[in-house]
C-alpha cells in the first residue's frame, strides 16, 4: 500500500517512541558529559591542569591594614606604628615578583621567586607560602613566626618541601587550627649552588671560595621575609625545620646564631660538616660544626635554643648513630634544650617526617615561638 493512503492515525504512533528513545539517549549523554564535567574539573583543578590552573601567575600576600591605626608595607614596625603589636615588624619593601607555584585545596598559594641575596651575591630560588590566617583582618596587627625549611639531597635547582604531595603546608594549616602548631610563614629556598654530584655539597656554609650559602640561608632568606611579610622583631619569631642536610644547617643555624633564631625541628640529620670543599679550611669548618658550636654554647651559658630531632628505626646506623650521640653528648645540657621522637618503622625521608612531626615535635617546636597576637 502507497504511504500516502496511509491513515495518519496508523503512523502516528509508530513515530513517537522513536522521539522518545532520541529524547532519553541525548539526555542520558548530556548527564553523562554533566557528570564526567563535573569530576574532572575538581580533579583538574587539584592537580592543576590547564586551563584550571594559576601557575605562573602574579602573586600577592595579602597584608591588610592593621585596624584602628596606621600601617602598609612601607610604615615601619612596632611602636611607631599605631594599632600594631609592639613585636611586629611590617614588611619593608621592596615587594618580591612572587609567582604562584602551587593551589593547594584550600585556596593558599605556594609562590616563587628568583632572587639575588644582597649579602650572598647568590642567585636562586626560593618558595613560600603563607596560611589563611595571615589574610584575616584579625590578625592584621601582628606578626606571624617564620618556618625556614631546608630539604635534604640536591637540594638545587629544588626544594621539595614545596611538594604538596609531601602535605607539609596543608598539615601545617590543619594543625594550626586544632592548636598543636602555630600558623607558620614557610619559605623554602634552595640549599645548594649546584647539583650534588659527586658529594658537592656546601654545609649551608660560607666555605672560603665557593658560593656564600651561610649568608643565602642565615641573612639574605631572612631579608627577604622581612620584606615581604609581617613578621617579629625578635628570636623568638624565627625557627629551622629540615631534614637530613637541611636538618644540620638547621641544627648549626640556631647554635651559630642562637640571637637570631631560637628553635629547630631537624629531622634525620647530619651532625659534623663534611663537605669536600673544606679541605684546606680548617678553622672555617670547625666555626660551622654543631658539635664545637654546641660547647661553646654551653661553656658561655646561653642563650637558650630548642632543637627537637626525629628519626625512624629503619634509617641507616650512621643517621641513628648521629642523633643518639649527638643527644647523649648535649642533649639537654645548659642553654640545649632538646627532644627526640623515634619513629617506628620510619624511614630516611619525608613522607616519614611530615605526619610523625604532627605526634609531638611541631607541638613542642611551636610552644618555644611566638604565636601572632589577634586584635582584642
Amino acid at each position: 500500500m502507497n504511504s500516502l493512503s496511509t491513515p495518519p492515525e496508523e503512523i502516528v504512533p509508530a513515530k513517537r517512541p522513536r522521539r522518545r528513545r532520541r529524547a532519553v539517549i541525548w539526555a542520558a549523554i548530556v548527564a553523562c558529559l554533566a557528570a564526567v564535567v563535573g569530576v574532572a574539573i575538581p580533579v583538574m583543578k587539584h592537580y592543576e591542569i590547564p586551563p584550571f590552573s594559576e601557575k605562573g601567575q602574579p602573586l600577592t600576600f595579602d597584608t591588610p591594614a592593621p585596624q584602628g591605626g596606621a600601617g602598609g608595607r612601607n610604615a615601619g614596625g612596632g611602636d611607631g606604628v599605631t594599632g600594631v603589636n609592639a613585636l611586629t615588624e611590617l614588611p619593608t619593601g621592596p615587594e618580591a615578583p612572587w609567582k604562584v607555584e602551587h593551589t593547594l585545596d584550600d585556596g593558599t598559594h605556594i609562590g616563587v621567586i628568583t632572587y639575588t641575596g644582597p649579602k650572598s651575591g647568590y642567585t636562586g630560588k626560593v618558595w613560600v607560602w603563607a596560611p589563611k590566617q595571615y589574610s584575616d583582618p584579625k590578625y592584621a596587627r601582628s606578626g606571624f613566626p617564620v618556618m625556614i625549611a631546608l630539604p635534604g639531597g640536591p637540594g638545587y635547582n629544588d626544594n621539595y618541601w614545596k611538594d604538596p604531595g609531601l602535605k607539609l603546608e596543608q598539615s601545617i594549616s590543619k594543625w594550626s587550627q586544632d592548636g598543636t602548631s602555630l600558623p607558620f610563614l614557610v619559605v623554602m629556598p634552595v640549599l645548594n649552588p649546584g647539583p650534588d654530584v659527586h658529594d658537592h655539597y656546601w654545609d649551608g656554609s660560607d666555605i672560603p671560595g665557593q658560593p656564600k650559602m651561610g649568608s643565602w640561608l642565615m641573612d639574605d632568606i631572612p631579608n627577604l621575609m622581612r620584606q615581604n611579610f609581617r613578621t617579629f622583631k625578635t628570636r623568638d619569631g624565627w625557627g629551622f625545620m629540615g631534614s637530613s642536610s637541611g636538618g644540620f644547617v638547621g641544627l648549626k643555624a640556631v647554635l651559630q646564631y642562637p640571637d637570631r633564631f631560637k628553635a629547630a625541628l631537624v629531622s634525620g640529620p647530619d651532625i659534623v660538616p663534611d663537605s669536600p670543599f673544606w679541605k684546606g679550611h680548617p678553622k672555617e669548618q670547625a666555626a660551622n660544626n654543631p658539635v664545637l658550636l654546641s660547647k661553646a654554647l654551653i661553656k658561655r651559658g646561653g642563650p637558650d635554643v630548642y632543637i627537637a630531632f626525629q628519626y625512624g628505626t629503619r634509617e641507616g646506623s650512621g643517621e641513628i648513630g648521629a642523633v643518639t650521640g649527638y643527644l647523649k653528648q648535649f642533649g639537654n645540657k645548659g642553654p640545649i634544650h632538646t627532644i627526640v621522637n623515634v619513629i617506628q618503622g620510619g624511614r630516611h625521608n619525608a613522607y616519614t617526617y611530615v605526619p610523625a612531626m604532627g605526634t609531638g615535635p611541631i607541638a613542642w617546636f611551636s610552644q618555644h615561638l611566638m604565636a601572632p597576637v589577634p586584635s582584642q
